[in-house]
């Protein structure tokens, strides 16, 4: 594989844009971009783990209903 592209960079407006070729494309839907002297870096944003947005939910305070209500020990069903 190549690790080096030259690709059109175009104007929109106020943005410029550029073409990732397919053998470079990221993972995900956001990047990070930075500027270090004459290079642009840009980086996939790492997707959040399962565990880091359960966190930002807020808890549960609803009264749920007993649904075993009713129903025989599980000790006492015979099949």
């Amino acid at each position: 594989m190549q690790n080096s592209y030259q690709v059109p960079l175009l104007n929109n407006g106020q943005n410029q844009i550029l073409t990732i070729p397919q053998e470079l494309t990221l993972s995900g839907t956001k990047v990070l971009m930075r500027k270090e002297g004459q290079s642009l870096i840009i980086e996939p944003v790492p997707a959040k783990s399962l565990l880091s947005l359960l966190s930002t939910l807020q808890d549960i305070t609803d009264d749920f209903p007993d649904i075993d209500q009713g129903l025989k020990p599980l000790d006492d069903i015979v099949l």
